[in-house]
């Protein structure tokens, strides 16, 4: 198995793949996935009002979704994260991975990771450096990356 340690840099709308094949080897850019429907309000996401069921009483009730749509959104992104990162595990193309993200963000990952997977994740950084630059980034998490 490579000594490749993948760095997953992400937030609800943004994410990109790092790779890193040791020390002092730096940061190359894999991949970027851009998922602008998390960045969009939860009025623009959902296309009708909330339903009406009978209720047991004289009136009506509305009946609202259980989670947010600008919540789901992010949960259906996490989750094509996630796969992208068991991919590259049982492909083997990675040896180690590190997640950095918003902790509401990084909870979604974890959620979302199968268990083999889930185990090769050495570090959680909960922190948003999504806009940083690579430099910035690499210089950032050299303490994690080159152990």
């Amino acid at each position: 198995m490579p000594q490749t340690t993948w760095i997953l840099v992400a937030n609800a709308s943004k994410a990109k793949f790092y790779a890193n094949a040791g020390p002092k080897a730096g940061l190359k850019l894999i991949r970027e996935i851009d998922h602008p429907a998390s960045r969009q309000k939860n009025a623009e996401l959902v296309t009708d009002r909330a339903g009406y069921m009978q209720s047991s009483g004289s009136g009506h009730g509305s009946r609202q979704p259980q989670t947010e749509p600008k919540q789901n959104e992010a949960q259906h992104f996490a989750l094509s994260l996630a796969r992208e990162l068991n991919q590259g595990r049982t492909e083997r193309r990675f040896a180690r991975a590190i997640l950095v993200a918003p902790a509401a963000f990084i909870g979604l990952l974890n959620g979302s990771l199968d268990a083999p997977t889930a185990q090769l994740v050495a570090q959680r950084i909960e922190k948003d450096y999504t806009k940083v630059t690579d430099k910035e980034l690499a210089s950032r998490l050299e303490p994690f990356i080159f152990l």
